[in-house]
């Protein structure tokens, strides 16, 4: 003899989000403009370096140098990525779709 037991369907189970993921976005989008911002400054430095522009206004210090320019744009930049990618946990590239198996070159040969 056997006894089946009908349970209710309970609530289904969600991945639980991530909190905070629009605000991540959200920093994000504004970073990559400051990251330009930053390549902009550098190039204008390394320019007024070889006079093909008027003089930088930071002449002296720390940030008077291209090179501290370029590192702060790429370090904006690569924490604008990591935030994208913590708002939107999707994958970027899809897993392919296996191909149907081609059919054999005989069926597909006229005669």
């Amino acid at each position: 003899m056997r006894v089946r037991i009908r349970l209710k369907r309970g609530p289904k189970v969600h991945k639980k989000q991530r909190k905070n993921q629009h605000v991540a976005l959200a920093l994000a989008s504004l970073l990559t403009p400051a990251a330009v911002m930053a390549v902009v400054l550098a190039f204008w430095r390394l320019s007024a370096d070889i006079k093909a522009t008027s003089q930088f206004p930071i002449t002296d210090g720390l940030f008077s140098h291209w090179q501290v320019w370029v590192s702060f744009a790429t370090l904006l930049q690569l924490f604008a990525v990591v935030l994208n990618r913590y708002g939107n946990p999707e994958r970027a590239v899809q897993e392919t779709v296996e191909e149907e198996p081609q059919q054999e070159l005989a069926s597909s040969r006229y005669y």
